[in-house]
C-alpha cells in the first residue's frame, strides 16, 4: 500500500525543485509548525526558534535543487537542516541548552485545572530530565516521540544507521527513566 501523503509529498517536492515556489510554499505549510516546535524545545526562545525557522527555510529554498530523493520524506531533510542550525546557535551564541524557559505554546491545550497543574508538574520534570541528557539523545527524544518521525527518518535527519538510531533511542529512554526516576524519589 502506498502512502498518500508520501505521494503527494513527492509530487510537491518535484515541482519545488523544478522552481515552483508555491510547492515550496505547500512544503513551508506543512513543515514549519513541526520544524519550529522542533527548534523551540532545543533553545527555549520563542524570537530564537523563529529566527532559525526562518533560517532553515531559506537554506532549504536555496539547496532544493541539491536534494537527493533516498525514499523518505522530505521531513528528514529538513530536520537534518534544523538540528544543524540548533548546533550552529550554541556554538556560536555560546549559551547552555535550556529547555527550563519553555512556554506553554506548545502545550496550550493546558488549563488551570488541578489534573492541567498536576500535568504542568509533569511535564517539567520531564523537561528537566531531557535537558540532562546528550544532545544527540535529546534529538531522538523530540524527533521520535514529539515530532513522531520513524527510526528511518531520525536516521536520515542525524546521518546515523537505522540501528545505532534504536540503541541511542533505548539508551536515551534508560537514562530519561533514571533521571525522573531519581527526581520523584527526591520529591517523595
Amino acid at each position: 500500500m502506498v502512502d498518500d501523503r508520501f505521494t503527494d509529498e513527492h509530487e510537491i517536492l518535484k515541482r519545488a525543485i523544478a522552481g515552483e515556489s508555491s510547492a515550496f510554499g505547500s512544503l513551508y505549510d506543512i513543515y514549519q509548525p513541526l520544524l519550529y516546535r522542533f527548534i523551540y524545545l532545543r533553545v527555549s526562545h520563542r524570537e530564537e526558534a523563529e529566527d532559525l525557522t526562518h533560517q532553515v527555510f531559506l537554506s532549504a529554498w536555496q539547496n532544493i535543487g541539491s536534494f537527493k530523493e533516498q525514499g523518505l520524506p522530505v521531513s528528514s531533510w529538513l530536520y537534518q537542516i534544523a538540528r544543524n542550525r540548533v548546533i550552529d546557535y550554541y556554538r556560536t551564541k555560546h549559551v547552555s541548552l535550556s529547555l527550563d524557559d519553555t512556554q506553554e505554546e506548545i502545550h496550550p491545550s493546558i488549563d488551570d485545572t488541578p489534573d492541567s497543574l498536576d500535568q504542568k508538574i509533569k511535564l517539567g520534570h520531564v523537561k528537566t530530565a531531557l535537558r540532562s541528557l546528550h544532545p544527540d539523545q535529546q534529538d531522538i527524544i523530540i524527533m521520535r516521540f514529539v515530532e513522531g518521525l520513524s527510526n528511518a527518518e531520525v536516521a536520515a535527519a542525524l546521518h546515523k544507521h537505522e540501528g545505532t538510531v534504536r540503541v541511542l533511542q533505548h539508551r536515551a529512554l534508560r537514562n530519561l527513566q533514571k533521571k525522573l526516576q531519581k527526581e520523584y524519589e527526591i520529591e517523595s
